[in-house]
């Protein structure tokens, strides 16, 4: 892994602070702090996980609505641009939300509706336009090693910020003579985590990147990927894929907390400490995907890891007890990483250049669209059925996805450069 790291400073300047960038987001937003506390702060305001989904699906939902937008915005505005009003937005929305408690109880979910959007809205801005922004920087052989390498950093900073946002509501509590069934300490801690998100601004300003040619490049039948009809249907296969891809991931990440809080009843600090040993082994897993590509080839690793994805939900969904949760996670979240990486890298070389923030878009719509559904229907879900039922159907949807990928690309190769 050291030697793997070393390999940063042959990426020049500019990859590096992206990659500052990214972990930052990683530590507070995609896994980290907020991962940790937000559904454990809006349980202190005495929601349970029908309005927890809710909140959440608001996000989740504005992020699959404004995916295809920030893609188009970028490929015209460029990407660069639609990164720090990204940046910015998720910055407002973190020190922002936490503020909920301090407001009369009829304002309180308005409040963390909407800048629960302003986030994920950020998010949006931000996810679709990180791989168009840093593929123009690097040459076509480390593409496969630089995204690896990103999953492998956020996974990393993932798991700072989990362990980090575990320890932090019992610190808090202790500064303020508090206990943790109060939202203060939880409030406190989320805007710390907030303030965390300023360098990653700076780190994009200071970033240049040279702009792709819009080339036109023509598909294995040979018509046109520019054309209107071939890029719609291809763009049409990458999002059902990726929707049903990212089924199990969201119901993981979504209800794990609420999961090992309310219905095993563990300490926050506990808790907190599971979510990082997951995002930590999950690092070696992500970096493990460029050697695994290279070997097996894209595809192949694609589908595997995600029919692995979805037999490591089988232990929460059948046996009761933090261990079983804990294995499950650390499966789902370090397979999802591995697969990750590697379809973002065939997917965006499945289409030229001026094409590939329209494909960002698309299938990051997609991902949204999926959380989105999983975590208001999952919350009601819980409800009436528990939380069993829940993860054997993402575990039940995101195994038919490897069979939708291999029936969708088991002949389409990658363009040229």
């Amino acid at each position: 892994m050291v030697r793997y790291f070393q390999g940063l400073r042959q990426l020049g300047p500019a990859v590096g602070l992206y990659f500052l960038c990214v972990g930052l987001v990683g530590f507070v937003l995609d896994g980290g702090v907020f991962a940790v506390l937000l559904n454990l702060y809006l349980i202190r305001l005495g929601y349970g996980p029908e309005m927890i989904g809710l909140i959440n699906s608001a996000g989740t939902l504005t992020f699959a609505l404004a995916s295809l937008p920030a893609g188009a915005l970028g490929s015209r505005f460029g990407s660069r641009a639609m990164l720090l009003i990204g940046i910015a937005m998720m910055l407002v929305g973190c020190l922002l939300l936490p503020l909920a408690d301090a407001l009369a109880i009829d304002a309180r979910l308005p409040w963390l509706i909407t800048f629960n959007i302003g986030i994920y809205l950020g998010l949006a801005l931000f996810f679709v336009n990180t791989a168009p922004f840093i593929i123009g920087a690097i040459a076509p052989g480390d593409r496969s090693k630089v995204f690896s390498i990103q999953t492998a950093l956020m996974s990393l900073a993932a798991f700072a910020g989990s362990l980090f946002g575990g320890f932090l509501p019992p610190l808090f509590a202790s500064m303020l003579a508090s206990d943790l069934s109060q939202p203060a300490p939880y409030r406190y801690a989320l805007i710390l985590a907030g303030i965390a998100m300023l360098p990653s601004l700076l780190a994009i300003r200071a970033v240049r990147t040279p702009d792709e040619p819009g080339d036109i490049a023509v598909a294995p039948g040979g018509a046109p990927l520019n054309a209107a009809g071939a890029i719609f249907g291809l763009l049409l296969i990458m999002a059902l894929v990726r929707l049903l891809q990212v089924a199990g991931l969201a119901a993981t990440s979504t209800f794990f907390n609420v999961y090992l809080d309310q219905a095993l009843m563990l300490p926050t600090a506990q808790i907190g400490a599971i979510i990082a040993a997951g995002r930590l082994l999950a690092v070696p897993a992500a970096l493990a995907t460029s050697t695994l590509t290279n070997r097996f080839g894209t595809r192949s690793v694609v589908i595997w890891v995600t029919v692995g994805t979805a037999l490591s939900m089988l232990p929460i969904a059948l046996v009761p007890h933090w261990s079983a949760a804990g294995i499950s996670f650390i499966g789902v979240v370090g397979l999802s990483w591995i697969r990750y990486a590697a379809s973002i890298v065939y997917f965006l070389e499945l289409v030229p250049p001026s094409r590939r923030a329209l494909v960002s878009g698309v299938t990051e719509m997609a991902a949204g669209i999926c959380f989105t559904l999983v975590t208001f229907g999952g919350g009601f879900g819980i409800a009436s059925f528990g939380y069993n039922i829940l993860f054997l159907a993402g575990a039940a949807i995101t195994g038919l996805s490897a069979l939708a990928f291999w029936l969708a690309f088991r002949k389409r190769e990658p363009l040229p450069g």
